[in-house]
């Protein structure tokens, strides 16, 4: 969906902690620190605006890798990156780095922006000044991002606001790229996706439709299911109990991935090599397809994950 509204507009604060009803807010030099009174709390890194981790009840929910790097020398492997303005092989077509350059380049901490009663909103912007010298050019359109991390008791939401500040139309691509903490990736099963045309990356690109109620992982798996009905939740089951469920708000897409034994052993950041095993991508984005989006318009999108 593509409107003409204006994001809204935040002044930048000052590093230190910031505390309220709901909970605290602590901003350092390199990342931000969200806690709610229940005692859930997200961290997310000022570069790549990554979330790299969300707990609740002590517990970690998402996967990083012990061999990623937090210091703003390369992605993180884990947690969930940002795929913005194009994805995969894609990349290579406009002279980007894979995945584009969201989650390589430093982004502005733009405060806390709460309005519901249970849960802390941090939003951070991105613009053309922040893109990495070496970067810029490549992508010469002028846009603006802001992205919203919100943490619930429960939930964790991630959205997304595009805008074109130029006259000119142009395409992007988007992606939440999701690490889920498991305790198996062998025996967790995949909802949702059914009757859906998926393209396999692992098999050279080749398409089908998927004929199964539950999607496993029982190789390496590195899929994206195409205009998946946005009414319609992604859930992540366990020994055949839900512990996630993901809810999309305009992106079609979701990939799934999980690099496996031979994968793992290939990614030079992927540690342990057994971490295959924790973990899977359950990814909502739109990726299938190029969004446009004319001069002055903006563009929104996000999903919400809930422990089931």
């Amino acid at each position: 969906m593509v409107s003409k509204k204006t994001p809204l507009s935040i002044p930048v604060p000052s590093a230190g902690e910031v505390r309220s009803a709901k909970g605290s807010v602590d901003l350092s030099s390199d990342r931000v620190r969200v806690t709610l009174k229940t005692g859930e709390s997200i961290e997310v890194l000022l570069y790549g605006a990554t979330v790299t981790s969300w707990k609740v009840d002590g517990e970690e929910k998402l996967w990083v890798s012990e061999a990623a790097k937090l210091d703003g020398t390369k992605p993180v492997r884990g947690g969930i990156p940002l795929v913005f303005p194009c994805f995969g092989p894609n990349s290579s077509a406009l002279n980007l780095p894979q995945h584009g350059f969201a989650r390589l380049s430093n982004w502005s901490f733009l405060g806390e922006n709460s309005e519901e009663p249970s849960s802390v909103q941090v939003d951070f912007g991105l613009s053309p000044s922040n893109i990495p010298d070496e970067l810029k050019g490549k992508w010469d359109q002028n846009f603006g991002l802001i992205y919203s991390v919100i943490l619930g008791q429960k939930t964790l939401q991630t959205k997304l606001v595009v805008q074109n500040e130029g006259e000119e139309k142009w395409e992007f691509q988007v992606l939440f790229h999701t690490y889920f903490k498991v305790s198996n990736a062998e025996k967790v099963s995949i909802k949702g996706l059914k009757d859906v045309t998926y393209t396999d990356k692992v098999l050279g690109g080749t398409t089908a439709s998927e004929d199964n109620e539950s999607v496993t992982i029982t190789g390496e798996t590195d899929r994206v299911y195409a205009k998946v009905p946005t009414d319609r939740e992604t859930v992540i089951e366990q020994d055949g109990k839900a512990v996630f469920s993901v809810k999309r708000k305009n992106l079609e897409d979701v990939v799934v991935w999980n690099p496996h034994a031979a994968g793992a052993e290939k990614i030079g950041d992927f540690e342990p090599k057994e971490g295959w095993k924790e973990m899977v991508c359950v990814e909502a984005g739109s990726v299938g397809e190029w969004t446009t989006i004319e001069g002055g318009s903006v563009w929104e999108g996000g999903q919400i994950i809930t422990l089931a």
